[in-house]
């Protein structure tokens, strides 16, 4: 399960051209509102928004209805309002149409001027995490590379033991392990028999558990992102003793195996993972309002565009609603900052200051007023040094 990367919002960056059109909208995944193709409505509306834009930059009826037609064609095909998720982001320039279903309740909302309007997509990428699911039983192990709204496999086959019996060299007798689905717990599998994981058996799964440490720790060398176990309790006690893995979660993920999958275990997975995640934001708003003052913090457009273009922002808090319109000259970093709504002459300047922050490594934030580290400045950022 793949979603829009980092690589694909710079390609969307670097296309800059006359009537570069942005049109996002929420979606809904069933129900109601699918049948009643409300969803279909919004997405009308939005286009009749933007061929109203189009005729006042002075296109004809021809030019608008080419350049608009893919969104048209998406409005015709019933199938594509089945397979939706929680927002759609659509992209058109002369030759290029691009859509994105995501899992982002985005507001409905159009841009049309001489790039894409690619901010709604920020919430994509921070907060969401990178880090990785173990799903550890005793004859199936797989392991996943997981952010909030994605999940991929990484194939292990090669790497460890397929079974047990391959690692201790004989078979694993039923009668000295039995198990079966109970109610201790949500998901939960109750083991119970003569050795239980207990002594000789105990150090059986020990010399199988640490040959599959030792066969992914190559996995983990480069980097520190946190490995969450999904597993019964006992055979999480055991993992822990021979995991080598420096950023183990403490608590293990507790499913049912044989009634949950992968798509399940990663929506339960990020319910473990969203506060640990979220817990950067809450730093760099602390840093933020401790440093204020220093030199290391800024507020307000003229300071904070030059310094998302030079690489210097850590994070970036823009106030979500809201916007700054105008236009800048990176030459010579004139900004001029114009009051009221987007117009002919004028782009977005939070929208470029969000996006040169995240393609040079920052972070990005859309916050309510009431969150925004200083609530009297729409744009508020924490520089690197």
């Amino acid at each position: 399960m793949t979603l829009i990367t980092k690589k694909e919002i710079a390609e969307l960056h670097d296309i800059n051209q006359e009537h570069c059109i942005s049109i996002f909208i929420p979606t809904h995944r069933a129900g109601k509102k699918v049948l009643q193709e409300e969803d279909v409505l919004m997405l009308k509306n939005q286009l009749k928004d933007v061929k109203n834009k189009l005729a006042k930059k002075g296109l004809s009826a021809d030019q608008i209805s080419k350049r608009t037609k893919p969104v048209q064609e998406l409005i015709d095909n019933s199938s594509f309002w089945r397979e939706q998720s929680d927002g759609l982001a659509i992209f058109l320039a002369d030759g290029f149409t691009k859509t994105y279903t995501l899992p982002v309740h985005f507001q409905e909302f159009n841009y049309v001027s001489n790039s894409f309007y690619l901010k709604p997509l920020m919430p994509m990428f921070v907060g969401d995490g990178g880090f990785y699911l173990l799903m550890l039983e005793r004859r199936n192990v797989k392991l996943y590379e997981c952010t909030q709204y994605s999940f991929t496999e990484i194939i292990i086959d090669d790497l460890i033991p397929e079974s047990k019996r391959d690692r201790v060299g004989f078979d694993y007798e039923e009668k000295n392990l039995q198990f079966r689905t109970g109610q201790a717990g949500t998901g939960q599998v109750m083991y119970h028999g003569q050795e239980a994981a207990t002594g000789k058996r105990k150090n059986e799964i020990k010399k199988y558990l640490r040959a599959i440490n030792d066969g992914l720790a190559p996995l983990f060398t480069e980097d520190n992102m946190p490995l969450l176990v999904a597993a019964q309790d006992f055979l999480f006690d055991i993992y822990k003793e021979v995991n080598t893995h420096p950023n183990l979660m403490e608590n293990n993920l507790k499913v049912n195996f044989s009634d949950t999958d992968i798509f399940d275990a990663h929506e339960l997975a990020w319910e473990v993972m969203a506060p640990v995640f979220d817990q950067s934001r809450k730093d760099n708003i602390a840093r933020f309002q401790q440093d204020q003052g220093t030199g290391k913090t800024a507020i307000g457009m003229d300071k904070i565009l030059p310094a998302a273009f030079n690489g210097k922002i850590n994070a970036l808090f823009c106030e979500n609603k809201a916007d700054i319109f105008g236009n800048y000259k990176e030459e010579n970093n004139t900004i001029t900052v114009t009051l009221g709504e987007e117009s002919d002459n004028t782009i977005s300047l939070m929208n470029l200051a969000a996006i040169k922050t995240f393609l040079n490594g920052g972070d990005v934030y859309l916050l309510d007023k009431e969150e925004m580290p200083n609530p009297n400045s729409r744009l508020n950022a924490l520089y690197r040094y």
